[in-house]
């Protein structure tokens, strides 16, 4: 069975703002750590993020639709900054699924997957880097779903975290597809 068609562009920070608003403070949110941003804190982030050399957001569309948050970020510079010593290749990421009233089965690792392979249609990244709070035990299922192996905690100023790796070899591998 098909889920649609998965595509990402890069966010407009204020055309895109009040979508972003909705998403991250809605209470499926709550990993996301905006649950009290107002619609102004929303767009100041995001411009934060479109400013930023190491930082990008993406809107991902499904079938055309807004259904998904893509960050991508160098983590030598970016979020896990003395946290681990990366290597050459490394990019991190975030993903924040839409809230919906209508879940879809499978589509949220449909979703993950999508990130993956964006991520891993650049040829410079040799390995995704992800650091989601050490309880989001959802994400951690998600994570190992899509070839991700959790190597340690590590604290950050706002979070404890499951540092998380994943090569190009681990997601074909965990796709199935022969390496």
């Amino acid at each position: 069975m098909s889920i649609g068609t998965f595509t990402v562009r890069p966010l407009d920070p204020l055309r895109d703002a009040e979508l972003l608003h909705r998403w991250v403070t809605d209470p499926k949110a709550a990993f996301w750590m905006m649950q009290d941003a107002g619609l102004r804190d929303v767009e100041r982030e995001y411009l934060r993020i479109a400013a930023h050399e190491h930082h990008h957001a993406y809107l991902g569309l499904h079938d055309g639709e807004p259904a998904f948050l893509m960050e991508k970020y160098d983590p030598r510079y970016v979020e896990l900054v003395g946290l681990y010593d990366p290597e050459p290749g490394d990019v991190g990421m975030h993903f924040l699924v839409a809230p919906t009233d209508r879940p879809v089965h499978g589509f949220t690792r449909a979703v993950i997957t999508a990130v993956m392979e964006e991520l891993f249609a650049d040829p410079r990244t040799r390995r995704v880097v992800v650091e989601p709070d050490v309880t989001n035990k959802a994400v951690h299922a998600l994570n190992e779903a899509v070839g991700f192996e959790a190597v340690r905690e590590i604290d950050k100023p706002e979070k404890r975290a499951l540092l998380s790796f994943c090569t190009r070899a681990q997601f074909l591998a965990a796709r199935g597809v022969a390496v």
